[in-house]
């Protein structure tokens, strides 16, 4: 209701505005003050029946459509032309041969103005079809639906480029859900699975010390060994899970500390020496005169993950090395192996959580420690990348901003 006054004041408005410019055209041509007192007697009634139409028209025009509605405007348009038209000759202000002059282009010009008013309506309306049929199309799930280009105005033009965004956030949104869902299944599978095989060791030897099966102090000690490993192969499972979780990119960003390159190798080599040294793998270091750049101390988790990957799969007696590099754009730390190396359509998903090449699983590891490390590099502004060659081995290079 509110609206409608709205409307109608606006309109009132306008066409007093029209009225007074015609007194001042009237003035400005000539016209006395007793013409335009009469002229302005004429405008008065005129004004007050246009805006009663109007207000028994808006209804109407509520519900017609738009090529009734432009074509309703123009004929208004050309029927107020003509009134007054008709008005001025009555008063002699215009004489009956201009009128009629004046009249016939008037005629004229309702047949232009109502062919103008439906060719803009018609494009108008074709437009706004295929915004209501896109958004019902999206509207049914079909994220596939877009607008395309309009050329029925920037308005038009501007919402509809608005819905084929929106309508390719719904779709990113989507793909982006289907990823996590694939994830989340990836997940509890791979989590399932590295869980069972230390939980069922586990049991087994519990059970049979339980059941008194194994009771000489020798067998004991050996159950209790591997029991021990049962229990750090669950720890490291949970410890890689929890991070994986609580890495956040800001916090991350935020920090600052700093370490030097070469004590975080260091760290990261003595970790997993005694591995390398079971297997006779030689560990070499070359970090090239970087040894004094600055870097993350949570580097030393990124080079521990891929140490680790190497030495697990790398055979007995083959070489691992650390080089680092200072760039122009940075600093530059590589893990490379002489081990198995990596199948081609492998490579692209050895970040992926729980990826792990081996279909059966048998190998050791939960498969997280590469996504923790690229989820960490990754938050510190710079980028990990991988290269394989079968049976001649792998590079991890760490790509760090200076």
């Amino acid at each position: 209701m509110r609206k409608g006054w709205r409307a109608l004041t606006l309109l009132a408005v306008v066409a007093s505005i029209g009225g007074l410019g015609t007194l001042a055209v009237g003035a400005a041509i000539g016209m006395g003050g007793n013409d335009l007192l009469k002229l302005a007697s004429y405008l008065v009634p005129a004004l007050v029946v246009t805006v009663i139409a109007m207000s028994l028209a808006g209804p109407l025009l509520s519900r017609a459509s738009m090529r009734q509605r432009f074509g309703t405007v123009a004929l208004v348009g050309t029927g107020v032309g003509l009134a007054n038209l008709f008005v001025l000759a009555k008063t002699m202000f215009v004489s009956a041969h201009d009128a009629t002059l004046v009249g016939v282009l008037l005629l004229y010009s309702i047949g232009a103005g109502v062919g103008s008013a439906l060719a803009v309506a018609r494009s108008s309306a074709s437009a706004i079809g295929r915004l209501a049929t896109t958004a019902r199309e999206l509207g049914e799930g079909d994220l596939e639906a877009r607008v395309g280009e309009l050329n029925a105005g920037p308005e038009l033009g501007t919402l509809g480029r608005t819905l084929d965004e929106m309508a390719g956030r719904l779709k990113e949104a989507q793909e982006r859900e289907r990823r996590a869902e694939t994830t989340r299944r990836d997940l509890i599978t791979a989590v399932s699975h590295d869980l069972r095989t230390p939980l069922a060791s586990l049991r087994a030897m519990v059970e049979a010390i339980d059941e008194g099966v194994v009771d000489d102090p020798p067998s004991l000690r050996r159950y209790a060994a591997e029991m021990h490993g049962s229990v750090n192969q669950l720890v490291a499972l949970v410890d890689d899970l929890f991070e994986l979780v609580q890495l956040d990119a800001g916090a991350i960003e935020t920090e600052t500390r700093r370490a030097r390159l070469g004590e975080v190798v260091r760290s990261a080599v003595a970790v997993v020496g005694p591995q390398a040294e079971e297997k006779r793998l030689a560990l070499v270091t070359d970090l090239n005169g970087a040894e004094d750049a600055m870097c993350s101390p949570r580097m030393i988790r990124v080079l521990h993950n891929l140490l680790a990957n190497a030495v697990r799969h790398t055979p007995a007696d083959g070489t691992i090395r650390v080089d680092a590099h200072r760039l122009p754009t940075g600093l530059e730390v590589a893990v490379e192996d002489t081990g198995e190396g990596i199948a081609p359509e492998d490579l692209e998903r050895v970040f992926e959580p729980f990826f792990r090449a081996d279909p059966a699983r048998t190998s050791p590891g939960a498969g997280l420690g590469l996504a923790v490390a690229k989820r960490i590099v990754e938050a510190l502004g710079g980028r990990i990348e991988a290269k394989s060659e079968p049976a001649r081995g792998s590079r991890f290079a760490v790509l760090l901003p200076p």
